[in-house]
């Protein structure tokens, strides 16, 4: 989309190549930005109000400049193959892609067990399929999981213009688990059961848990779910390589935040240095990577949630009870000075976390 809108690839053949069609409200993305972003004309809902919930402490705080900001996945792929559509020097094609291979002037797709060749030697291949690296007793792998149902009552129920972010009333039994809920009007919101763990649950565990935060945190007996999501994404520590066999970019390029999943507005953030970079024929090797000291306080807490050192519980209510959740947000983006994550690192545990720090030295 950014290639195209750059209106600078217009003499370039692309090739998108995707699993299949894109037809189904399968996910939302949630995100936080101070201005309007790059996809502002489809977002579904934003909310400057959020709340912090936990059982020994919450707080709703406005979050400007920040706008806690929603897109759905149907809106998303419309949107985008809409405008694919308009440009001829774009082709889809859909299929499980097996792999590739340079042989000669030519590289070879494997695409569903069939093979496509395309011969220009100029080609560049950008991958966002996601595959596990072997594993060694250094790899930590958590698993950020999710469902979701989207509820209406029948009466009104919800504050449109306040968004839940993260409810940790809910039990810790499986490990660090938590609950949000965005609500689109009164009578319609999406509530989220989420986990970080090693292992997923059965669909029949996320839809017991979902009942009973309802009931029992929202206070709703009466309601429908019109629509449900699931979702799984990695939290590791593997080190991830953008030019590495073709360019590697999504969850495949590093761009999952791993002590939170977040992945939206990082991939947003690599698209534009991507085509800012191919615009002036910079060479994408010098595209900037994480900093690696976000990198270092990533691991850090991925072990401490891995090693049950503490509980994910604990971390995330200090760091909103003893921080604006300006502040909070703004490290969680990786946009914050050191100065300022001084200040934010100093608030949280101190043992388990310098124990966990010196493991990562």
């Amino acid at each position: 989309m950014r290639m195209i809108r750059s209106g600078r690839f217009a003499d370039k053949k692309i090739l998108l190549i995707d699993k299949e069609p894109k037809n189904k409200n399968d996910r939302t993305w949630c995100f936080w930005e101070t201005q309007p972003g790059f996809f502002e004309d489809i977002v579904y809902r934003k909310w400057d109000t959020i709340s912090f919930l936990s059982d020994d402490f919450s707080a709703k705080t406005n979050i400007s400049p920040y706008h806690y900001k929603m897109i759905r996945g149907i809106d998303f792929y419309k949107f985008c193959f809409d405008e694919i559509r308009k440009h001829g020097n774009v082709e889809v094609i859909y299929g499980e892609v097996g792999g590739w291979k340079y042989e000669k002037e030519a590289i070879i797709f494997t695409i569903d067990d069939k093979d496509i060749k395309l011969f220009d030697p100029g080609t560049q291949i950008f991958n966002s399929v996601y595959k596990p690296g072997e594993p060694d007793k250094r790899t930590i792998r958590l698993l950020q999981h999710f469902k979701g149902w989207i509820i209406e009552t029948h009466k009104p129920t919800f504050k449109s213009s306040e968004a839940i972010m993260m409810d940790f009333r809910v039990h810790q039994l499986h490990g660090t688990t938590f609950a949000y809920v965005l609500p689109f009007n009164e009578t319609t919101a999406l509530v989220e059961y989420t986990l970080f763990t090693k292992e997923l649950l059965l669909q029949q565990q996320y839809d017991k848990e979902l009942r009973e935060y309802i009931s029992q945190h929202l206070a709703i007996s009466d309601y429908t779910v019109i629509e449900e999501e699931f979702g799984v994404i990695p939290m590791t520590n593997e080190r991830f390589h953008f030019g590495s066999n073709g360019w590697q970019i999504g969850t495949a390029g590093g761009q999952t935040k791993a002590s939170t999943g977040y992945t939206f507005q990082f991939i947003q953030k690599q698209s534009q240095q991507i085509t800012d970079c191919l615009i002036v024929g910079k060479n994408l090797n010098y595209l900037p990577g994480t900093a690696k000291r976000f990198r270092f306080y990533d691991n850090t807490f991925l072990h401490i949630l891995y090693h049950d050192k503490l509980r994910g519980k604990k971390i995330f209510t200090q760091l909103f009870k003893k921080n604006k959740f300006q502040q909070v947000l703004k490290f969680l983006d990786n946009e914050s000075s050191l100065a300022e994550e001084l200040k934010i690192i100093s608030t949280l545990p101190t043992i388990p976390f310098l124990k966990a720090a010196f493991r990562q030295f």
